[in-house]
Formats: C-alpha cells, sequence, structure tokens
C-alpha cells in the first residue's frame, strides 16, 4: 500500500507514513497515513461534515446560526 501510494502520506503527501489509517466502523484499511493525519482524523471523529466545518474555518469562514425567529436560530448548511 505504501508503494502504491508512492512513499508518501495519503493526505498531506509527506514521505514515511507509517499509521494504518481504517474505517471504524467496518474495519476497511483506507491507506497509509503519518501521524499527524491519522491523529487529526481521530480528534475530528471520522466526520466528514467536521472536518469541511474546519476547513471553512480556517479560511475565515466563521460559523455563525442565523436567528430567524426569537430564540429560534437557522444553521449552516
Amino acid at each position: 500500500m505504501i508503494d502504491a501510494q508512492m512513499g508518501v502520506c495519503a493526505i498531506c503527501l509527506t514521505p514515511g507514513p507509517e499509521h494504518v489509517d481504517h474505517d471504524h466502523k467496518t474495519g476497511r484499511v483506507r491507506a497509509i497515513l503519518c501521524f499527524n493525519c491519522n491523529g487529526g482524523l481521530g480528534q475530528f471523529k471520522d466526520r466528514p461534515d467536521l472536518l469541511r466545518r474546519g476547513a471553512d474555518y480556517l479560511e475565515g469562514n466563521v460559523w455563525k446560526p442565523t436567528l430567524v425567529a426569537p430564540g429560534v436560530y437557522r444553521l449552516p448548511s
């Protein structure tokens, strides 16, 4: 698998990945990752929606709910 990835982390492309990443629900191996990328996915609970919100945040798109009625907020999608 490391050879198929040309010896780099499947996410950040740094050389020397050592951590086997897998889907915690199915057990299926996804790729070999570096320590930081593997840990980062775990910190975000393997949830793509959280990762997307994190990326939006880093790009300056701060999460803000919209007030639609007194005490009722619409969450951004």
